[in-house]
């Protein structure tokens, strides 16, 4: 049994229009968001192991802002090129090159491609119309991450800034 934990990054800032997309920052609502995602991811029993991020500055800083809340706990990541995307083939493919000795993995990117991927992978029939920004979805998959195909997973749970208000 394998879990893919997936976070999509927070809200991000629009406010410099000549900034590269890959470069934009998070803006208040995004940072505040993180504070209130990250004892809820914990408490959901989420344990950040084999997190791997998007070189976006917007998902570098939400997985960033969310380690700085939870302090005691040594939570790392490694940014991987691949993850900025916003397909959930490229998430798929992504999936598929994982080590199947890695029972736990994070992602930490973009929409449409993890609404998409989550809706791609759950067999429950659970559709997720939209994971918003700072959204935290959990997956069970019953293959090794070689193997992983359409309709392998269940929706664990689904974790939104909007529902801890």
């Amino acid at each position: 049994m394998k879990t893919l934990h997936m976070l999509r990054h927070a809200k991000s800032s629009w406010d410099d229009p000549t900034l590269a997309d890959v470069d934009r920052p998070l803006n208040g609502r995004g940072l505040k968001a993180c504070s209130t995602m990250a004892g809820a991811m914990v408490e959901s029993g989420c344990e950040f192991h084999n997190i791997f991020c998007s070189p976006a500055k917007r998902a570098r800083s939400t997985i960033e802002n969310i380690a700085a809340q939870l302090t005691g706990s040594d939570i790392r990541w490694q940014i991987d090129r691949d993850l900025y995307t916003f397909s959930d083939q490229d998430l798929l493919h992504w999936c598929h090159q994982l080590d199947d000795d890695l029972d736990q993995v994070m992602l930490v990117g973009h929409n449409p491609a993890i609404t998409d991927f989550c809706n791609r992978l759950n067999r429950n029939g659970d559709f997720v119309a939209n994971v918003p920004t700072c959204g935290y979805v959990r997956l069970q998959i019953e293959s090794v991450w070689s193997e992983l195909e359409d309709n392998a997973a269940s929706l664990e749970l689904l974790l939104t800034p909007k529902m801890l208000r």
